[in-house]
């Protein structure tokens, strides 16, 4: 009997795993992320272990109201997209870096004391001024800041870079 189940299941793999995978390429594209064939891999087969997981739970609770392939493709899109979205927040965390590294003025020139930070910062108003300090200066997650600001999480990134942006064109006070 189990190896009438491990072949049924080598066959349902099979069968979804093309699916899967263009699931898995197309998240990545949406996301202008580049994934490596590794990556693609491990990905898969941790979208695979999770069908399996809770006695696969997530095979139960398919209803029949679409195709299983349409059913399996939501569900991989889903689970791919908090994938993404969790290894890009880590590795923002992992390569957060202070803002006299961040912040380009002028052609080459990067900040090089926390002074300058001061008196760019200056230049920024509420909200702006609280988001860059709180990330480059306090290291504080999207999510304290997102709570501290009042704004939603997933607009903290394209903020902090309208605001990078804006102080890219401030000339470096203390080139003058």
């Amino acid at each position: 009997m189990l190896a009438k189940e491990q072949l049924a299941w080598q066959q349902f793999v099979d069968r979804f795993l093309g699916a899967v995978l263009h699931t898995i390429r197309h998240v990545a594209h949406l996301r202008s992320m580049t994934l490596s064939v590794h990556e693609i891999d491990d990905l898969s087969a941790d979208f695979f272990r999770l069908m399996l997981e809770k006695d696969c739970a997530i095979l139960r609770r398919f209803r029949g109201n679409s195709s299983l392939a349409t059913y399996l493709v939501v569900v991989a899109r889903r689970f791919v997209v908090n994938k993404l979205a969790k290894q890009a927040a880590a590795q923002r965390r992992k390569s957060e870096l202070p803002l006299e590294e961040i912040v380009s003025v002028g052609r080459s020139d990067r900040l090089e004391n926390r002074e300058e930070v001061e008196s760019l910062l200056r230049r920024l108003k509420g909200r702006e001024a609280a988001l860059v300090r709180g990330y480059y200066l306090e290291n504080k997650s999207y999510d304290q800041l997102s709570s501290d600001v009042g704004v939603p999480e997933n607009s903290i990134g394209p903020m902090l870079n309208r605001i990078l942006a804006k102080l890219r064109k401030y000339p470096n006070s203390a080139a003058g």
